[in-house]
């Protein structure tokens, strides 16, 4: 059986609003509780903190220096975004939890979760990205700050993103970056609007970001899929010893963010096509039911090591944005 680590602090819990919002501790009671139903709220271990040295890696002085000025108190960094006293601590600790991930996951094969808030995959080098209105309820890229730590040692990384929502903030930082693999499958037309087909990179890095983005109301049959057709392949091709995954679970049915409808289904065949790679797991949405539901699905899927075969039945939306999808990439990958 693989690895299986859990990097938690309660210090994730210290980043809160004052009032009601989407992006509160009450998530992790959500995750945490899913976890414990299923025997999987075990080898817990709190991870270390990380530097401002190593945290201007990934984001410009200001934007850090702004984070950790507003942190003294309570403010908000936008319209979406809130900064609380408990914000500066738990963000660096999510990104040493992400930093340890990514370094367990090269030492030994396994899965290493980053059971981690402020999620991260909104922010920018600067903040914003990409034109998005806000930050998404984001501080600091936790993703992107894992995926340094993994060109740094390897020189190269592979991202997926299945968030519900387009991780702009993770591409732009990585935009011009061809060591940096992101495949990013996500909900159409949706906040922050970004993450079409056509973006592929920029001039020094095409073909290295690879969008899917769905339609509305997309199901398992839809994801299952687009994975198939596009994830696997490219991940096939490149053979990467380890897997960065950006893990969204508010596209899980019954979410309110979003109007996919995925279930246990996707997210257990999704673990399970990962199953021969090390994985450092990094959480960012999932608001209830998704954290419940579909992070245990996710993981048991990985840790049964069998490969999950679903014939799957897309609709016709779906099926036209994977050929799209495909027509555009086969110009840099075997897909």
């Amino acid at each position: 059986m693989p690895a299986y680590e859990v990097l938690y602090s309660p210090l994730f819990r210290e980043h809160r609003p004052k009032e009601y919002h989407p992006e509160n501790p009450s998530r992790l009671e959500y995750a945490i509780g899913g976890l414990k139903e299923h025997n999987l709220w075990i080898n817990v271990r709190e991870p270390e903190d990380t530097t401002i040295t190593e945290l201007l890696k990934v984001h410009g002085r200001e934007h850090v220096e702004l984070v950790r000025k507003l942190s003294t108190g309570f403010d908000y960094l936008d319209l979406d975004t809130y900064v609380s006293p408990g914000t500066w601590e738990a963000a660096l600790k999510a990104l040493g939890a992400s930093k340890e991930a990514a370094l367990s996951a090269m030492e030994k094969k396994g899965l290493y979760l980053a059971l981690v808030r402020p999620p991260g995959h909104h922010a920018g080098k600067d903040g914003r990205a990409f034109n998005a209105p806000s930050l998404g309820f984001c501080i600091f890229n936790n993703a992107a700050f894992a995926a340094y730590t993994l060109r740094e040692l390897k020189g190269k990384a592979v991202i997926i993103d299945f968030d519900a929502h387009h991780g702009n903030g993770t591409q732009e930082i990585f935009w011009n970056d061809p060591n940096i693999i992101h495949i990013d499958i996500h909900e159409r037309d949706i906040y922050p609007w970004s993450g079409y087909e056509h973006d592929v990179g920029g001039r020094d890095a095409k073909g290295t970001k690879i969008n899917i983005p769905m339609p509305h109301y997309s199901t398992d049959d839809d994801y299952i899929f687009a994975w198939r057709e596009v994830v696997l392949p490219i991940l096939e091709e490149i053979k990467p010893k380890v897997v960065l995954v950006s893990a969204g679970f508010d596209g899980f049915r019954g979410e309110y963010l979003t109007m996919l409808r995925l279930t246990e289904r996707f997210f257990r065949y999704a673990g399970s096509t990962l199953s021969k790679y090390s994985l450092a797991v990094i959480l960012e949405g999932g608001y209830n039911v998704g954290l419940k539901k579909g992070l245990p699905a996710f993981i048991e899927g990985y840790l049964n090591e069998k490969d999950v075969e679903e014939i799957a039945h897309p609709g016709y939306e779906a099926i036209k944005t994977v050929e799209s999808v495909v027509e555009i990439q086969r110009e840099w990958w075997r897909i």
